[in-house]
């Protein structure tokens, strides 16, 4: 999900998707492809991400900002805005003020729409067959054996 909204974000700066230039836009700035950095989530722990980079170093990304090294929960932030109800606008003037950065009302759709469409092929996934499942249960009774304890009875 933050390699998405990461991606949307360079779209936005560059104009135009990845592959897909202006015609008629004298821009000489593209992608340059990505690096790797390692941000630590409150949830997860550390997390290995890309962030995509482009020819003139003019890229300054929000989501992760450069030299950013912790990681609030901001993927899980805006779909949960996102499934509650707002609008576009609404959760750019939440990051706006929670976070300080400055993400456009298109970005938070076209993450969005992203996130929707990797979930869609998720949810229409082939189902395997079989599944395997372990339940292991135990009752646990009172014992006496010079003293009272309880054991479980599997």
């Amino acid at each position: 999900v933050l390699e998405t909204a990461l991606g949307e974000e360079m779209t936005e700066h560059l104009g135009h998707t990845k592959n897909r230039a202006v015609p008629g836009r004298e821009s000489t700035n593209t992608r340059n492809g990505t690096r790797s950095k390692t941000v630590i989530s409150d949830a997860v722990g550390e997390i290995e991400i890309s962030v995509p980079r482009d020819r003139a170093s003019t890229f300054e990304p929000q989501i992760v900002r450069k030299r950013q090294r912790r990681l609030g929960d901001v993927d899980e932030i805006v779909l949960s805005l996102y499934a509650k109800g707002l609008t576009t606008g609404e959760i750019s003037a939440h990051f706006a003020e929670i976070y300080g950065a400055s993400i456009s009302k298109e970005t938070v759709s076209r993450i969005t729409e992203s996130v929707i469409a990797e979930m869609q092929d998720w949810v229409s996934r082939p189902l395997d067959s079989v599944y395997v499942a372990v339940f292991i249960d135990a009752i646990h009774v009172k014992v006496r054996d010079g003293h009272v304890a309880n054991r479980p009875v599997y």
